[in-house]
C-alpha cells in the first residue's frame, strides 16, 4: 500500500508542517502522518505569531525558505512591531492571525508542495533494526519504511487534559492522545519526563462591553514577516486590554482546593513565563490586578481568546471569575480553559542536527524536545526536516551556530543545557542579538540556504539586490557633504543640535534622534540621490551606519569565541581518564558528549576551570 519514503514526519503541527515542507522541497519523497487531516497547522493556543524574539525566529524561517512567514502574512488580522522605542536588536514583529485561515493557508501550501504525501492515522511505534530507525507502525497496523523519521508529536504523547477535578486523555481538547511511542523509546534507553501547558477560556465577543477596555490597534504600516512580496491586509482588527481585580482574584481562590496544579494531580512543570492565572495570583499575592489581552480569533468569527487568563480551575469558577472582569459582566463562554500534561524527551539526548544519539535516522522537533511556542517548534521542524533529508542522502547536516541565528541559539541551549521546564526564546538568551536582528535575517541566512537547495532563486535575487542597494546608500551618505543651511532648519525642528560646518551625511545619521528615512525626505539633496531606493534598504543602511561600532565589537567577540568552537572533542573521548575533573563535570560531559570545547563551556554545571582542564588534556 505504501512506497518507501525518504522522510516520514509524524505530526502536523507547526514543527511537523515545516519539517515536511523542508524535506519535500529539498527533493525527498516525504510522508506527513497526522491523526486528523482537519487540524493541520492548528493554532492550539493563541491565534498569534511572533513577538519578542519569536518574531526574529519567524523571519529566520522565512529567510531560509520555510513557510511560516508567508502563511502568517496571508492570514494576519493585525500587525505590530514591538519594542520600536528601543534599539533595532530589540524590534520584534508580531501578528494576530485568523485561526481558521492560518490552518487553511498552511494546508493549501503543503498540498501544492511536490514530493509530499499525506496519511491520516496514529503512529503507535517505530520500526527499529540494528540501532537505526527504519520506519513507523501506524494504529491501523501499516508498516511504512523510510530512510529517516521526524517525530513532532506536540502535546499528544500520553497527553492528559485537566479541568478542575476532571481529567481525561487527550492531546488537545476533543482530540485523543497518542500512546506507544514513549514506552518503546524508554525501552530502547531514552529518558522521558512530563511537562504541562495550558490555555485560557474562549468566549463570545458579542457578549463583551468594549467601552470598559483599552483599544490596542495595529501599526499604521504593516511590515509583515516574509521577505517575498506577500499580500498584506489593507485593514486590521483591534485587540483590547482588560484587567483583573481583587474581586476576580477572590473568586478564583475559591477553586484553589480543586486546582489540579495545587492539589498535585499534575506532575509536569509548566512554563515559567506564561503561568496560569491561578499561579500568578498565588506567586504575586501583592498585585491587585493582572493585564489581559482580548484577542479576536479571526475576521469572520465572534470567538475571542482571553490572553493572560490561562487556567485549569473548575469550569464554574472560571465562568464566575470572568463575569467580574470589567466589560465581561454578560460574558458567554464557548469553552473553558484547561491544562494539558504530556511526555517529552530531555533534548540533551540529541545531536545538533536534532537526530537522536541513541537511534540513528530518528529526529525530534518541537514540544517533544521541551519547548513551548509555535515559533520555537516551527524552527526546529525546519532544521529537522532539512537534516532528515540530508541524512537520507548521506550528506553532512546543516548546523546553525549561535552567531548565525536565534534558531542556532535555541538548538544549542536545548542540546547543551537541556530543560526541565517548557523552553521559550527571549532576546536575552542571544549574546549576539545586535547581529541577529529581525531586519537582516535574509542577509544572514538566505545565501546559505540557497547553496544547499532550500531557498529558491527569487529569494537569492532579492538578497543580492538588497545588499547592493544598502552598499550604494552607505557609499552615497559617506561621500555626500551637506552645508549647515541645507539641514539646520530640520535639525532644530527635530530638537537636535544644529551644525556649524559642512559635514558628511553619514555623520548626521549617527545621531540617535535621526531616522534615515525622515532625513532623506527632509533634505532635497538626499531626496534626489536616494529617493528611488526602497524603504527596506534605506532602513538597513541606516542601522548599519548608526550601529557600526557595536556590530564590529560583536563580530570581534564572535571571532574570538570561534576558536573555542573549532576545538573539536573526539566523539569517543573518555572523560573518566581525566582525574582532575570533578564528578559532576565528568557526569555531565559524559551525558551531553559535547562536540566542541565551546559547547562544553555552555553546559550547565561546567565551570571555567573544567574547560581549562579539558583544553590542557586535549593539547596533550
Amino acid at each position: 500500500m505504501f512506497p518507501r519514503y525518504n522522510v516520514i514526519v509524524v505530526g502536523a503541527g507547526h514543527a511537523g508542517c515545516e519539517a515536511a515542507a523542508a524535506a519535500a522541497n529539498l527533493g525527498s519523497k516525504t510522508l506527513l502522518i497526522t491523526m486528523n487531516m482537519q487540524t493541520i497547522a492548528q493554532m492550539s493556543c493563541n491565534p498569534a505569531m511572533g513577538g519578542i524574539a519569536k518574531g526574529q525566529i519567524v523571519r529566520e524561517i522565512d529567510a531560509m525558505g520555510g513557510y511560516s512567514g508567508i502563511v502568517t502574512d496571508l492570514s494576519m488580522i493585525q500587525f505590530r512591531m514591538l519594542n520600536r522605542s528601543k534599539g533595532p536588536a530589540m524590534w520584534s514583529p508580531r501578528a494576530q492571525n485568523d485561526r481558521m485561515l492560518f490552518a487553511q493557508k498552511w494546508r493549501e501550501m503543503l498540498e501544492q508542495t511536490p514530493n509530499l504525501d499525506f496519511y491520516q492515522d496514529m503512529v503507535r511505534g517505530l520500526l527499529v533494526k540494528d540501532g537505526r530507525c527504519q520506519g513507523v507502525v501506524t494504529g491501523m497496523g501499516h508498516e511504512v519504511m523510510a530512510d529517516a523519521v521526524v517525530l513532532t508529536n506536540g502535546t499528544f504523547l500520553n497527553g492528559v487534559v485537566h479541568i478542575g477535578e476532571k481529567n481525561f486523555g487527550g492531546g488537545r481538547m476533543a482530540e485523543r492522545a497518542a500512546s506507544g511511542i514513549t514506552e518503546q523509546l524508554v525501552g530502547l534507553g531514552f529518558e522521558s519526563d512530563r511537562l504541562k501547558t495550558g490555555t485560557p477560556p474562549r468566549i463570545d465577543g458579542r457578549s463583551l462591553d468594549y467601552s470598559k477596555m483599552e483599544e490596542q490597534p495595529g501599526d499604521n504600516q504593516v511590515f509583515g514577516f516574509s521577505y517575498l512580496d506577500v499580500q498584506k491586509p489593507k485593514e486590521q482588527r483591534s485587540c483590547w486590554i482588560a484587567y483583573t481585580d481583587s474581586a476576580v482574584h477572590d473568586i478564583l481562590k475559591t477553586g484553589f482546593d480543586r486546582s489540579p496544579m495545587f492539589a498535585g494531580r499534575i506532575d509536569g512543570v509548566g512554563p515559567r513565563y506564561c503561568p496560569s492565572i491561578e499561579d500568578k495570583i498565588n506567586r504575586f499575592a501583592d498585585r491587585d490586578r493582572h493585564q489581559l489581552f482580548i484577542e479576536p480569533e479571526g475576521w469572520n468569527t465572534v470567538e475571542i481568546y482571553v490572553n493572560g487568563f490561562s487556567t485549569s480551575l473548575p469550569e464554574e469558577v472560571q465562568y464566575a471569575a470572568l463575569k467580574k472582569i470589567p466589560g465581561f459582566e454578560n460574558v458567554r463562554m464557548f469553552r473553558p480553559g484547561y491544562a494539558i500534561e504530556y511526555d517529552y524527551f530531555p533534548p540533551t539526548q540529541l545531536d545538533y542536527s536534532l537526530e537522536t544519539k541513541q537511534l540513528q535516522n530518528l529526529f525530534f522537533a518541537g514540544q517533544i524536545n521541551g519547548t513551548t511556542g509555535y515559533e520555537e517548534a516551527a524552527c526546529q521542524g525546519l532544521m529537522a526536516g532539512i537534516n532528515a533529508h540530508r541524512k537520507s542522502k548521506d550528506v553532512e547536516p546543516i548546523i546553525l551556530k549561535r552567531s548565525d541565528a536565534y534558531i542556532g541559539v535555541l538548538i544549542d541551549d536545548l542540546i547543551s543545557k537541556g530543560t526541565k521546564e517548557p523552553y521559550r526564546m527571549f532576546t536575552s538568551r542571544a549574546e549576539y542579538r545586535t547581529l541577529l536582528r529581525q531586519d537582516n535575517a535574509d542577509l544572514r541566512l538566505t545565501e546559505m540556504s540557497y547553496r544547499f537547495g532550500l531557498a529558491k532563486q527569487e529569494r537569492m535575487d532579492r538578497v543580492e539586490h538588497k545588499k547592493n542597494s544598502v552598499e550604494h546608500i552607505r557609499e552615497l551618505l559617506q561621500n555626500t557633504s551637506l552645508e549647515p543651511e541645507e539641514i539646520n532648519d530640520w535639525l532644530q525642528r527635530l530638537g537636535s543640535a544644529p551644525v556649524t560646518e559642512k559635514l558628511k551625511a553619514a555623520r548626521i545619521v549617527l545621531r540617535p534622534d535621526v531616522e534615515l528615512k525622515d532625513f532623506i525626505n527632509a533634505c532635497p539633496k538626499l531626496k534626489t540621490l536616494l529617493g528611488h531606493y526602497d524603504e527596506e534598504s534605506i532602513e538597513q543602511a541606516g542601522i548599519q551606519i548608526k550601529y557600526q561600532v557595536y556590530l564590529e565589537k560583536e563580530r570581534e567577540l564572535v571571532s574570538r569565541m570561534a576558536q573555542m568552537e573549532e576545538l573539536e572533542i573526539p566523539e569517543r573521548f573518555d572523560y573518566a581518564r581525566i582525574a582532575s575533573l570533578g564528578n559532576e563535570a565528568r557526569e555531565k560531559l559524559e551525558k551531553v558528549r559535547p562536540r566542541t570545547l565551546g559547547q562544553a563551556s555552555r553546559i550547565s554545571g561546567i565551570n571555567p576551570s573544567d574547560v581549562q582542564i579539558l583544553m590542557v588534556y586535549m593539547g596533550r
